[in-house]
């Protein structure tokens, strides 16, 4: 029970898989969208241009029509009369095939963009199996198609019937109408009649459309599986990530080892932390933290410092506030100066007596730490860094 819970697809699609689906050219579509926007942009262009459209056309056909014996007989000129009507045509239905271009490609941008795709348009032998076929016949989505079709079949045929219910008694006094006013009473009605099948396909395509958008986002919907499939793919094998945190992890201790013998001062606690310290006034605002480190990594940093002859320090509340407080690579907090600063001092002390021979001076024994930067009693804790 718990497996076939994991598997039902109740998550929103992540971002990742949406942009797949795109990739491949499923994005929300809807053609009562498109359809809705043919009829406006020809109806936009009849209402705009119709006159002169009609005309032309008029222009076109009563120069066909008029056709001397010369031109009946003589093939080439017949082939050149038709090119050239052809493209006084072309030229006349431009703006009208215009509008028809820029609304076939409007519609699609107005819900999911700009989308192309070649896996889109490539042939799938499956998809016209019977058994395909039948499938998407009887789906849940083959029954909505039904059932709004047959939704705005009813539709478009009330409006019909509502249109010539209205126009049938102008229709029956047509005959008694000159033909100019018969023709303008005609136009106005098949106007009338488009705009009105116009209006029923707006209302059509205002409920397909967060139709077409809700069906879309349920099918792109994920299984708890399906996301953690990915998360895994996006963000790699926790194993193998935690390996290489690992190795980047030694990577860095190992650059850090290799500073050790440049510091000036190592300050231990004595045994479970040290803290590796440098300070050159010519390039350092402060002394900086080379390498710092507790438990075994304080014994190897003292192992190496001890073989480089790094003078070591023992001061324990300055060693725990140092390797709580300063990050390797920055410089010593400002509250800890002056403490540091009794520390190099110090050292240079003690380098210019084993210079000389004279004997060691004294490690200070009031080295102050700012209250509350000593963490202490820390050292059973050392061994988890």
């Amino acid at each position: 029970m718990a497996e076939s819970s994991s598997q039902e697809r109740s998550l929103p699609a992540t971002q990742r898989r949406l942009d797949k689906a795109r990739e491949e050219g499923q994005v929300g579509r809807s053609t009562e969208l498109a359809s809705v926007m043919l009829l406006g942009s020809a109806a936009l262009a009849f209402w705009w241009g119709g006159e002169k459209f009609i005309g032309d056309f008029r222009g076109i056909l009563g120069a066909g029509l008029r056709v001397t014996p010369v031109d009946a007989f003589d093939t080439h000129r017949m082939f050149a009369r038709l090119v050239d009507l052809s493209l006084e045509g072309l030229i006349a239905a431009a703006p009208l095939l215009g509008a028809l271009v820029l609304a076939a490609i409007l519609a699609p941008l107005l819900m999911g963009g700009w989308v192309f795709s070649w896996k889109a348009v490539q042939f799938d032998f499956e998809r016209f199996t019977p058994l395909t076929t039948l499938g998407r016949m009887f789906s849940t989505h083959g029954l909505t198609e039904l059932l709004k079709a047959l939704a705005k079949a009813g539709l478009l045929t009330a409006v019909l019937a509502a249109l010539l219910w209205k126009f049938v008694e102008p229709a029956g006094q047509l005959s008694a109408m000159e033909l100019p006013v018969a023709l303008g009473v005609t136009g106005e009605t098949l106007l009338t009649a488009f705009l009105a099948l116009i209006g029923a396909m707006v209302l059509v395509a205002f409920i397909d459309v967060p139709l077409q958008l809700w069906r879309h986002h349920s099918a792109m919907k994920m299984s708890l599986n399906e996301v953690r499939e990915e998360n895994r793919e996006t963000e790699g094998d926790p194993q193998l990530k935690s390996r290489i945190r690992s190795m980047q992890r030694e990577m860095a201790r190992r650059r850090m080892m290799a500073e050790v013998p440049k510091a000036d001062v190592i300050i231990t606690n004595p045994t479970h932390y040290a803290v590796a310290l440098a300070y050159d006034d010519n390039r350092m605002g402060a002394p900086r933290v080379l390498a710092k480190g507790a438990g075994l990594v304080a014994q190897h940093i003292r192992e190496l410092g001890s073989s480089s002859n790094v003078p070591m320090v023992e001061a324990p509340p300055l060693a725990r506030a140092l390797y709580k407080h300063a990050d390797i690579g920055d410089e010593v907090p400002a509250a800890l100066y002056n403490a540091v600063a009794q520390v190099l001092a110090y050292v240079y002390r003690l380098r210019r007596s084993m210079a000389s021979g004279v004997a060691a001076p004294d490690l200070p024994a009031d080295i102050e730490i700012p209250e509350g930067l000593d963490p202490g009693g820390l050292e059973s804790d050392a061994v988890l860094s």
